[in-house]
């Protein structure tokens, strides 16, 4: 058991899906949502990502009476954002969700970048309706403490536009975050490899097969056997393969589970409603 004073994590899973959702009869056992995650520490849950899965997220922390949310943002890309406009908790303002990005440059400012998703004629109703937000900005490679004394470290992945990494530690379990990236970069790849070092879970970017890769180089993603191969290497115990394409099946995902495991006995494929307890 851990002590009260530093508790385990508990990962779940609300939307696993990369680029747009992916709803239908052949995508039923993965999901359809797009990315959205919950980590639980003691009593405290942060988010990351608010893509379309975090709408029923948000029903569900409405429902359990939370009313102090920090949400970390991996990136602002329309897949990761698309259920902030749908998420409950945000339209109270007896709540307050602090927004964390740090993947802009320093002359862009997140709400403004938040508040093109939200506008007339796209939206009706403008961001500053979401009463309970306040926008955070850092940098990638800071080491952030939020509330509840939760410590997350931070890192640049190589995506289009910037994306970010998270690496929370606490009950001895390490928990580290590389969704949105692509190999192949020596600096990158080097800095990503001693970010998941010995890592308990690792969620990694699996959009692609190893076999479709060179016809999308420099779109920002990587492969479920590069995944593998660097848990492997880094001595990570549970990858998860995570950010799946919007066009693969149920049946295909389960292909790939299975000639995963020869690669790695630990490897998981993300699926909706998954929960992790490191």
């Amino acid at each position: 058991m851990h002590a009260a004073s530093d508790p385990g994590i508990v990962l779940r899973l609300w939307g696993v899906r990369g680029s747009t959702p992916a709803p239908g009869s052949e995508t039923v056992r993965y999901g359809g949502e797009t990315t959205a995650m919950e980590v639980v520490i003691g009593s405290r849950s942060v988010l990351i990502d608010c893509g379309s899965g975090a709408r029923a997220l948000g029903d569900r922390l409405c429902a359990d009476g939370v009313d102090d949310i920090d949400m970390l943002f991996t990136h602002f890309h329309l897949d990761h954002i698309c259920g902030l406009p749908f998420f409950r908790p945000a339209y109270n303002p007896e709540t307050i969700i602090r927004i964390h990005a740090g993947h802009l440059p320093p002359d862009e400012d997140p709400r403004a970048a938040l508040c093109r998703i939200m506008s007339p004629p796209i939206f009706p109703v403008a961001f500053d309706h979401l009463a309970a937000c306040e926008c955070i900005r850092f940098t990638a490679s800071d080491r952030l403490v939020l509330a509840g004394g939760i410590a997350v470290d931070t890192i640049a992945l190589n995506h289009p536009n910037g994306a970010v990494g998270f690496r929370f530690r606490s009950g001895g379990k390490t928990l580290v975050t590389v969704t949105d990236h692509e190999h192949g970069d020596a600096e990158y790849d080097s800095a990503v490899a001693d970010f998941v070092r010995g890592a308990d879970v690792m969620i990694y970017d699996g959009m692609f097969d190893d076999s479709e890769y060179g016809a999308h180089v420099g779109w920002g993603h990587s492969t479920w056997q590069e995944g593998l191969r660097l848990a492997v290497r880094m001595d990570v115990q549970m990858p998860v393969i995570f950010h799946h394409h919007p066009d693969r099946t149920d049946d295909q995902l389960d292909a790939y589970a299975e000639a995963a495991k020869r690669l790695h006995p630990g490897a998981v494929f993300a699926r909706q409603g998954l929960e992790i307890a490191l």
